[in-house]
């Protein structure tokens, strides 16, 4: 994983943080990064980087969530690095393949982060507080793409981005809707 490292490190250092809250999860990211050659997996405790996407349909009205096996709730795609990866922007992508049911050929994904989201899981160990430094990119899928719910999900559907499930999520959008050259309202 090591190529792996090497890109989370460059893609965040490069990355101009919208904020300065953002900006200071950006250096937290990166001295972990720094500390830890294993901090791209899941082994690395307490803390570890992860991959997401949030999937937009082509006029950037509706949003694909999967409503999460797991923590109960509907969230982007995402997850934790697998060896063959080798970008972040890949793990986000290959992520939201494998939990959307979409083809890779169905996405195209803005390789630019769009924000980042240090959050604990209780789940992702058991006895351990473990927090996962996601690293959230956005994309756009085909019109006519067919999603499917994958096991790690209870089901996959798009939503209105004005009337989204999850709360955590309205805050997402218009970062991801701007990379993706819209703005809330077209």
């Amino acid at each position: 994983m090591s190529r792996l490292h090497a890109d989370a490190l460059a893609t965040l250092q490069g990355w101009v943080a919208p904020t300065t809250d953002q900006a200071l999860l950006r250096d937290r990211y990166v001295c972990l990064l720094d500390a830890r050659p294993d901090a791209m997996t899941r082994d690395c405790l307490p803390d570890h980087l992860t991959a997401s996407t949030l999937v937009f349909n082509e006029g950037a009205t509706r949003v694909l969530l999967t409503h999460h096996a797991k923590a109960r709730r509907w969230f982007q795609f995402g997850g934790h690095p697998e060896p063959e990866d080798t970008t972040v922007a890949g793990a986000a992508l290959r992520e939201a393949v494998e939990e959307s049911g979409l083809q890779r050929s169905d996405l195209s994904l803005d390789p630019v982060p769009i924000e980042l989201d240090a959050h604990l899981v209780p789940f992702c160990a058991p006895g351990t507080a473990v927090h996962h430094f996601d690293v959230m990119f956005a994309a756009t899928a085909r019109a006519g793409a067919r999603h499917a719910v994958s096991e790690e999900s209870l089901d996959v559907a798009w939503w209105p981005i004005d009337d989204l499930p999850n709360p955590d999520l309205a805050s997402r959008i218009a970062p991801a809707l701007a990379r993706l050259g819209h703005s809330p309202s077209s």
